[in-house]
């Protein structure tokens, strides 16, 4: 089934509008895919995001600012997901020893358990493009990287 039927419309203007038209789609469809999966943990992928960022800066706290330029959905509330996370105990706050008037965020123990338990499930996430061989997998990657590095000029 190609996205001429999942949408069904069946004439684009050209292969452009219907490849960006797919992307999208399929960006949808992969964001509901994750939702799924990061809701047995009681998480979304953003929290699921910014954990992933804590865990690879630890021991080093980040801010907020310096979790948002490495978080994937660059438009996501990063402050308001941190106190999320603050309130389930995944993360901390704290004082930054340098400049007081910043705020240090660190990964607790319990958010590196529950990103561990994940770690563990790794196969499952991997299943949902698991229809492409490597070979695909890195051309698709290729693709996409070509695709944002043309729009950089």
């Amino acid at each position: 089934m190609g996205i001429e039927q999942d949408i069904q419309q069946v004439k684009f203007r050209n292969e452009y509008q219907k490849a960006f038209i797919n992307i999208l789609y399929t960006h949808g469809w992969l964001s509901e895919k994750a939702k799924e999966f990061f809701a047995d943990e009681d998480i979304t992928p953003q929290q699921f995001n910014i954990l992933r960022i804590l865990r690879g800066s630890h021991p080093q706290p980040l801010s907020t600012l310096q979790i948002r330029e490495r978080m994937l959905d660059k438009m996501s509330d990063t402050s308001r997901i941190v106190d999320r996370l603050i309130t389930k105990g995944l993360v901390k706050k704290g004082t930054c020893k340098m400049d007081r008037r910043l705020v240090d965020i660190t990964i607790t123990d319990k958010g590196k358990k529950l990103l561990e338990k994940l770690d563990t499930r790794q196969d499952e996430m991997d299943n949902i493009i698991n229809n492409l061989t490597p070979k695909e997998a890195i051309t698709l990657s290729d693709l996409l990287d070509k695709i944002r590095k043309s729009n950089l000029q």
